[in-house]
């Protein structure tokens, strides 16, 4: 293989900030990334996970802290004197250049032989399966054909550090788990170092090593996929990734790691992710696969189904309580809207949380 990503030991983002303005789009981010991790940068809308890749490439300059490839600070670098590879949510091909001419667009920006650059083109080629379409215009290719163009122009380039933002937003659902199979194995077979921007906690767990989740331009938790998805440490990073139903209640006991609360006069016990009191508010929060419709006692809440939807091997459902707490649930057992059910969860599949203080997380 003639196409080697260049070695390095980490990536350090040293307490990195980023303003708009009055605006901190990112406060004092420390991350380090080692050599052949994939990194999953995942958060809603405005958390700060595009910029934080952004100012990585040099697309942004930071306003505080430094970023570090080893011992080098490339902060104070341009984009091109970094040599990272960048791909794009919009894919950023040049239209008028063919599969080829795009892809080996960067090394002759660097003056590479032509004979290199035919040789370095046709191996990226080989590794995104494109062969045969190189003389396509990218008007011509599909979507998930043109992804692959632009991750081949990324990694031709032998870059220390592939960057890609939210790569497959544009393609269908389909498309986007083959894809999603594709980036992981390209960055297997080359050794790649990878940070990836997702709004989506399936691409996250599937294709990451470690996640960083972000909220406000502040990271809330950092953590292997298995990590993140049985143990969020915060409310917030657990409703993202996938603790829809949060039951607020009050804790009438803790004992053992563990804690009780009333929920609208109904028990519900779990695993205490914080330091809880008797008394206090919190909340119980619980994975839509893990509340089911059961009998009535403990861990069950009385609930109104509003809609229910045939999914194929059970049924999932939204109700709602006489308290106006808002359930999505799953059964196996088809059951009608506007019926009266309880709702249960096994108390070591409920977390409880502390209530977040206002501006703060």
């Amino acid at each position: 293989m003639t196409i080697a990503l260049s070695q390095f030991d980490e990536v350090r983002l040293d307490h990195v900030s980023r303003d708009f303005g009055a605006l901190n789009a990112l406060r004092d981010v420390s991350l380090t990334i080692r050599r052949r991790e994939f990194i999953a940068l995942l958060g809603p809308s405005g958390c700060g996970k595009s910029t934080t890749l952004n100012c990585i490439a040099g697309l942004l300059p930071v306003t505080g802290g430094a970023i570090w490839l080893d011992k080098s600070r490339v902060d104070t670098l341009r984009p091109e004197e970094r040599g990272f590879g960048m791909v794009f949510q919009n894919y950023a091909l040049f239209p008028h250049l063919n599969v080829r001419q795009n892809i080996g667009f960067g090394l002759k920006m660097r003056g590479r032989p032509k004979a290199e650059i035919d040789r370095k083109v046709d191996e990226a080629l080989s590794l995104v399966r494109l062969q045969g379409q190189e003389n396509k215009l990218p008007g011509q290719l599909s979507g998930g054909q043109q992804q692959r163009v632009a991750i081949a122009r990324a990694i031709v380039i032998e870059p220390p550090l592939v960057l890609m933002d939210e790569p497959l937003s544009n393609l269908d659902a389909k498309l986007r788990l083959e894809m999603r199979a594709e980036i992981r194995r390209i960055h297997n077979e080359l050794g790649a170092t990878t940070i990836y921007v997702t709004h989506d906690q399936d691409e996250a767990l599937s294709l990451a090593d470690r996640i960083v989740v972000l909220r406000d331009g502040v990271v809330r938790q950092v953590g292997t996929p298995k990590e993140l998805y049985e143990a969020p440490s915060h409310l917030d990073v657990a409703d993202f990734m996938g603790f829809r139903n949060k039951l607020k209640g009050k804790v009438v006991g803790t004992e053992g790691g563990r804690a009780i609360l009333d929920v609208e006069g109904a028990r519900i016990s779990g695993v205490a992710r914080e330091t809880l009191s008797a008394g206090s508010s919190a909340y119980a929060a619980i994975r839509p696969d893990d509340l089911m419709v059961g009998e009535a006692g403990p861990n069950a809440i009385a609930a109104n189904v509003d809609t229910i939807e045939y999914r194929g091997r059970e049924f999932v459902g939204t109700a709602h309580s006489a308290g106006g707490l808002d359930f999505v649930f799953r059964s196996h057992q088809p059951v009608e809207p506007g019926s009266n059910v309880h709702l249960r969860a096994d108390d070591q599949r409920v977390l409880v949380f502390a209530e977040p203080i206002q501006g703060r997380h």
